[in-house]
C-alpha cells in the first residue's frame, strides 16, 4: 500500500504486533523511518513497494508517471537508516503503456534516479520468473498474439557504498546430474572458443553450483498458514504478495544471524516471515489495517515460522531431480512452416471472434463382417436353430 508522503495527513505509527525476534507497525513507513530508527542501523530493506500501474489495484498503487516523485521521500529515509555494508533490495514489476502494446519505462527511471540522484550503487540486477504467471495482458497475449506472456519482475539490488556485504555461499543450489558426473569422472582443462580459461579448479566440489541472477519461484500459494488463517477469519488475502522464497534469498545472502531486516512496504509481511524463519531481527511497516490482520496468521504458534526446517530433498524415489523449473530453448515447434504472414499493421486491427464450432457426433462407418467374423455367425445360428429361414 503506498505510505503518504504529506507529513501533515501521515497516520501516527502504532506498535501492531510483535514476535520473539521482530515487530509489526501500523501506520506511514515514512514516519516510522524517520522516528524509530536511528541512522546507519538496518542491515537490509527488503521490499516490494506498489507497482507503477496504469489501472488501479484494491492495493493502491501510484501512477506509473508520477512514481520516481513518489518514491523519493522514501529513497533519502533508506539512504539515512542503512549501514555503509546495507542493502536495499526492491522487487517491482513493469506496467504496460495505456491503449497500446509498448511498456512502461517507471521502474527502469526509478532505478536511475536511485542511483543518479539518491547515489545508491547498483550491485547487481535480479529477475524473478513466475512459472506460474497467467498469459497477461490478454488483449495484446491471447487475443492479438503480438506479444509474450510477461513473467518476471525486476529486483534492484542497491546498495550506498560499492561494497555490502554478501556471500553467494548461501544460497548455492544443488548440482545437476552432468555437474556431478564431471566430479566423479574428471574434466579436461581447455579454453573455450569464448575466451574463458576452464581450469582444473572447475572440478573442485563446493557444495553446490553458484546461482544465477534469475529467481525461479511460482505464486502459487494456497494452502499455507496464512492462506488457511484469512479463510478462517473471513480474510481477503493480499493480493500481490511475492512468495516467500524471494525474501529469503536475499536475506539469507546478504545478513547474518540478528541482523536487522526491515520491510517499509509490509503488505501481509512475507519479509517478516522469512526473517523471522532465519532468525533475523525485524520490522515491518503497512498502512491498512486489513492486510495486518491477515500477516497475523505468519506467527501463529501452531505453524510458527521458526519451526525446525528439514532440509530439502531434491530427489524423487524415482532419482528424478524435483524442485526444479524448466525453461523450454527455443525451437520446440520450428518445423520450417511459417504460417500465415504476419500482419502488416502490427495487429493494430483487433482480429475478429472465432466461430464457435458445432459440437458434431461422428459415428463410425458400417463395415461389413470379416469371413472369420461370419463363420463365428453360422456357427452360433447352427447351435440356436435361427439362420437366414430359422425364428
Amino acid at each position: 500500500m503506498p505510505q503518504k508522503s504529506e507529513k501533515s495527513d501521515r497516520p501516527q505509527v502504532k506498535l501492531f504486533h510483535s514476535t520473539a525476534r521482530g515487530e509489526i507497525y501500523h501506520g506511514d513507513s515514512l514516519d516510522l523511518l524517520a522516528t524509530r530508527l536511528r541512522p546507519a542501523s538496518v542491515d537490509l530493506i527488503m521490499t516490494s513497494p506498489p507497482f507503477g500501474l496504469v489501472r488501479k489495484k484494491e492495493y493502491g498503487n501510484v501512477d506509473a508517471d508520477k512514481y520516481v516523485e513518489w518514491f523519493k521521500p522514501f529513497a533519502e529515509a533508506f539512504k539515512r537508516v542503512l549501514k555503509p555494508s546495507g542493502s536495499l533490495v526492491i522487487d517491482i514489476g513493469g506496467a504496460w503503456n495505456p491503449g497500446e502494446p509498448t511498456r512502461s519505462l517507471y521502474h527502469y527511471e526509478l532505478l536511475i534516479s536511485l542511483c543518479k540522484e539518491s547515489n545508491f550503487h547498483l550491485a547487481q540486477e535480479f529477475f524473478w520468473w513466475n512459472p506460474a504467471r497467467l498469459p497477461t495482458p490478454a488483449e495484446w497475449v491471447t487475443v492479438r498474439r503480438v506479444r509474450v506472456k510477461d513473467a518476471i519482475n525486476c529486483i534492484w539490488w542497491l546498495s550506498p557504498t560499492p561494497w555490502p556485504k554478501a556471500s553467494n555461499k548461501r544460497v548455492l543450489q544443488s548440482y545437476s546430474d552432468s555437474m556431478k558426473g564431471l566430479l566423479v569422472h574428471g574434466y579436461k582443462p581447455q579454453m573455450r572458443p569464448s575466451g574463458h580459461d576452464i581450469s582444473d579448479k572447475f572440478q573442485n566440489d563446493n557444495g553446490g553450483s553458484i546461482p544465477p541472477n534469475l529467481i525461479a519461484a511460482a505464486h502459487t500459494e494456497s494452502n499455507s498458514a496464512y492462506i488457511r488463517y484469512c479463510t478462517d477469519k473471513k480474510l481477503k488475502p493480499h493480493p500481490a504478495r511475492f512468495p516467500s522464497e524471494v525474501p529469503e534469498f536475499f536475506i539469507r545472502m546478504l545478513t547474518d544471524i540478528n541482523d536487522l531486516v526491515v520491510d517499509p512496504f509490509a503488505g501481509s509481511c512475507v519479509t517478516g516471515e522469512a526473517a523471522e524463519r532465519t532468525k533475523r531481527k525485524w520490522i515491518c511497516c503497512e498502512l491498512r489495517d486489513d492486510y495486518l490482520q491477515g500477516a497475523l496468521g505468519r506467527f501463529q504458534t501452531e505453524d510458527s515460522p521458526t519451526a525446525a526446517i528439514s532440509e530439502p530433498s531434491y530427489k524423487t524415489a524415482g532419482g528424478q531431480e524435483k524442485d526444479y523449473y524448466r525453461i523450454s530453448k527455443p525451437g520446440g515447434f520450428w518445423n520450417g512452416v511459417e504460417g500465415p504472414p504476419l500482419a502488416a499493421d502490427g495487429g493494430f486491427k483487433r482480429p475478429p471472434k472465432p466461430e464457435k464450432k458445432l459440437k458434431t457426433t461422428t459415428y463410425l462407418p458400417h463395415r461389413s463382417p470379416r469371413p472369420e467374423q461370419l463363420a463365428l455367425m453360422d456357427a452360433r445360428d447352427r447351435r440356436t436353430g435361427k439362420g437366414k429361414f430359422g425364428g
